[in-house]
């Protein structure tokens, strides 16, 4: 047992002496390796040393080079400015020998120069400019053409020219009878009531309207046709259908100006104002209707502003609104420009389309390019060949003129023209003025109109007054 013990021992003592043997030995390779790495390093730190010491003695030398040739610079300078300086004092030395020679100051020489040089440019200048102008004013103007031409030609639209009169067809000849009324009392309410002429002659299936307000003649045309459909001919019931047809009218007024609106891509305004533009539906201007001439002329300027770069939306605008004031015109006093200007600026629209609109007929002055534009769309929409007739508005004005003479005596509620204007038909409030006082008043409207009024033949004069009592039994 002892002997194994010495010999684990003797094994163990010489394994450890095999170690340490071999950690010396491993120690040793690791400190060469290492005196090894580290005199590799301060080789290169040498080297790197080197090259900086290198680099900074170029700088310092570069530096140096620098320094004297900022100095040969400043001394260069130095040397211009002083050559500068005495060439200065030998022009200024010159010019002052010069113009005590010639007598002249240096800007009197140079306007005496400029002078002389006029003088014999002058007609060469003159022919130059003027042949300038002509090449510039003929390509202005063709260019002007082609732009128009263009427009014109992009937009083309029928024209019709409105009549004044419309035919309501009838089931039968019977139904004329009943239009008429026992004693003409159905067809008197219905023309005191509407203010227009009904035709009830010999033509077979038909009752002509006759009216030269298109209004009247428009709710007069709904509400005989709603009273022959629904068959009960009575004042009480003609009154009733003239009302509903007046409604109905303002619907479509309504509707028609909405319409214009959109199709002209003209939007956010007032419906108002879109309320008042329709009533245009139902007037013309010389024979063309004045809604569809301010669609129309709207297209055009629209086309004549995108072609000039002006501000296309307030040209639109200013053409869709530029003869709103037609309107109201016979209600309102003034002119339909100025009409027009206050019913923009009461329904607050802006200030550049006012100026676009304003100026169509002169009346005020143009103030931006725009409203040029718009007076040169109307001229294009209202002056070319078969738009307007002058024979028609010349009528239309002189039934206005009747009409209005006689609403403008005290007393008179309604006046309506009649039968193309050789009557005058008036109804009088007979709580104003009696019989007598009616029958005076016949006489100095006729003598008012003979001093006023141009016309052919004789105008009839016809006062009304009528006493209506209404009661009921319960």
């Amino acid at each position: 047992m002892e002997l194994d013990i010495k010999e684990m021992l003797l094994g163990a003592r010489e394994e450890a002496k095999k170690i340490t043997l071999q950690a010396e030995k491993e120690a040793i390779e690791l400190a060469k390796t290492a005196r090894e790495e580290l005199k590799e390093k301060d080789e290169k730190m040498q080297k790197t040393e080197e090259r900086l010491i290198n680099k900074e003695a170029l700088l310092d030398k570069r530096q140096v080079d620098i320094d004297h040739e900022a100095e040969n610079m400043k001394q260069k300078n130095a040397e211009i400015e002083a050559e500068i300086l005495k060439i200065s004092e030998i022009e200024n030395k010159k010019m002052s020998e010069l113009e005590k020679i010639a007598q002249l100051s240096k800007d009197q020489a140079k306007q005496e120069l400029f002078k002389i040089i006029e003088i014999q440019s002058e007609e060469d200048l003159a022919i130059r400019m003027q042949k300038l102008e002509m090449t510039g004013q003929e390509k202005i103007e063709k260019q002007a053409k082609d732009i128009l031409a263009s427009c014109i030609q992009r937009y083309g639209n029928s024209v019709s020219s409105d009549v004044f009169t419309t035919h309501v067809n009838i089931p039968s000849d019977e139904i004329k009878g009943k239009v008429i009324g026992k004693e003409g009392r159905n067809i008197k309410t219905f023309e005191r009531m509407s203010g227009v002429e009904l035709i009830v002659d010999d033509t077979p299936g038909a009752i002509t309207i006759s009216s030269f307000d298109p209004i009247r003649r428009q709710v007069a045309r709904v509400a005989l046709e709603n009273l022959i459909l629904d068959g009960r001919i009575q004042p009480a019931k003609i009154e009733e259908m003239i009302e509903k047809a007046k409604l109905e009218i303002n619907k479509i007024i309504k509707e028609k100006g909405e319409q214009a609106a959109y199709e002209v891509g003209v939007f956010n305004l007032d419906p108002r104002l879109l309320g008042i533009l329709g009533r245009l539906y139902f007037r013309t201007s010389y024979g063309q209707n004045v809604l569809q001439h301010s669609v129309e002329m709207t297209h055009i300027a629209g086309m004549i502003a995108q072609e000039m770069g002006a501000n296309v939306q307030t040209t639109k605008a200013g053409a869709l609104l530029h003869d709103i004031g037609k309107a109201v015109d016979h209600e309102v006093a003034g002119s339909h420009v100025e009409i027009g200007r206050r019913i923009l600026q009461k329904f607050n629209v802006s200030e550049d389309v006012i100026k676009a609109m304003q100026a169509h007929h002169e009346e005020y002055p143009f103030e931006t390019v725009e409203s040029i534009i718009v007076q040169v769309a109307d001229s294009i929409s209202g002056s070319r060949p078969g738009a307007r007739r002058d024979s028609v508005e010349n009528y239309i004005k002189r039934l206005e003129d009747l009409e209005k003479i006689a609403t403008s005596f005290e007393g008179v509620e309604k006046a309506y023209a009649l039968q193309a204007g050789r009557e005058i038909r008036i109804f009088i409030n007979p709580s104003a003025m009696g019989d007598v006082e009616t029958k005076e008043l016949a006489r100095n409207i006729a003598i008012r109109i003979e001093q006023e009024l141009k016309y052919p033949g004789e105008i009839k004069v016809t006062a009304i007054r009528e006493t209506r009592i209404i009661d009921y039994a319960r």
